[in-house]
């Protein structure tokens, strides 16, 4: 019983290999190897198949087995194709993860200082907030809203083809407003504190190509469990000072939100006051409302004109308070804007060369960024 079967298989496998060998020579006639001529080599185990020559089938067999190993099977990738193969499935995959999971940012400008540098390379989260058509603000799922306190890129409202890179500070529906440097949401004053009076911080004029010093005092702000540092204008503790000893201050502060003279006007891109008046499809104008119509408020850095944060958008600033351009200039940002959460700063530097290395931070590099 077990001799036959394996004659059957002797057979069945010898079949297989004629119709191969017949095929490769029906393409191309005269291959040679290094058993023989494929052509005589296959007649003559077809001759023995056609015979029932069992014997003659397994004289010829390995050679023709040889043969169609040899001339038949497809030949060996190159290891140029290995390498153009191996590059190729890693660009994309690379494309698909900055598409849909992490893209790489480097922020421009101070207006995130001291949370962010000049020079600073980071990575964005851009699964959390929802997964994006590329090259559209088109979003098929989303794994939650931001919530206040995280910072933020996101395709500026009024320039979509700008990606700018913000705090957090208010979310749709909630009031926002800011007296005397202190931010309230939904009436609330966001605890803050003096950490530095007198601190300096590096900005770089484009213009000039040059960096310069500036003058700044440093708070530290608490949302929730999160607590960030901010900047704000060197001559804001003498101001605070003086709100404390006059028991508020008459006439408020240059850097109130929403300002109480002039037209009450909510921001948006086509009211926007320094720069070019715009028309953004997707941005809702926000509303202003008087905590107490009719009335006039006792102290300046009281509560006492609001903004509401439409639906489906957040208001952001920047943490760098006195020199940031943000949502209290062009209004709220659309969710859909938002490509995603700032994770980690991978790379940092002010200046570098393959032979100056003096300007790498790299006591920057790998902090998280919150």
């Amino acid at each position: 019983m077990r001799a036959a079967a394996l004659d059957r298989r002797v057979k069945k496998e010898a079949r297989a290999l004629v119709r191969e060998a017949r095929a490769a020579l029906h393409l191309k006639s005269g291959l040679v190897g290094k058993a023989g001529d494929l052509e005589q080599v296959t007649n003559e185990v077809d001759k023995a198949l056609g015979a029932e020559d069992l014997a003659g089938v397994r004289r010829g067999l390995p050679a023709l087995d040889s043969l169609v190993d040899e001339l038949v099977k497809r030949a060996p990738k190159s290891t140029t194709r290995d390498y153009v193969e191996s590059i190729g499935a890693a660009v994309l995959i690379a494309l698909a993860l900055r598409a849909f999971v992490i893209e790489a940012f480097k922020i421009p400008s101070s207006s995130m200082y001291p949370t962010l540098e000049i020079g600073d390379h980071i990575f964005v989260n851009k699964f959390i907030y929802g997964i994006r058509i590329p090259w559209t603000s088109t979003k098929f799922f989303q794994l939650r809203d931001p919530k206040r306190g995280e910072v933020i890129v996101f395709m500026q409202p009024c320039e979509p083809d700008r990606d700018y890179i913000k705090r957090v500070v208010a979310t749709e529906g909630q009031t926002l407003e800011v007296r005397c440097n202190v931010i309230y949401v939904d009436g609330q004053a966001v605890k803050n504190e003096l950490v530095d009076g007198e601190c300096t911080y590096d900005d770089y004029d484009e213009i000039n190509k040059k960096w310069f010093t500036r003058q700044c005092s440093r708070y530290r702000e608490t949302v929730a469990d999160l607590a960030y540092e901010t900047f704000h204008d060197a001559d804001r503790p003498i101001r605070d000072e003086r709100q404390i000893s006059n028991h508020g201050l008459l006439s408020g502060d240059p850097k109130d939100f929403p300002r109480l003279d002039g037209a009450r006007i909510a921001p948006s891109c086509s009211t926007n006051p320094d720069g070019e008046a715009l028309v953004a499809s997707n941005q809702k104008r926000g509303k202003l409302a008087e905590l107490h119509p009719g009335q006039v408020a006792e102290n300046a850095c009281e509560p006492q004109l609001h903004y509401v944060v439409p639906e489906g958008h957040v208001f952001v600033m920047g943490d760098n308070r006195a020199n940031s351009n943000d949502s209290r200039y062009w209004g709220s940002v659309p969710v859909e804007n938002i490509k995603g959460k700032a994770l980690f700063i991978w790379l940092s530097y002010s200046h570098w060369s393959l032979s100056d290395w003096s300007g790498i931070r790299f006591d920057r590099i790998g902090n998280f960024v919150h």
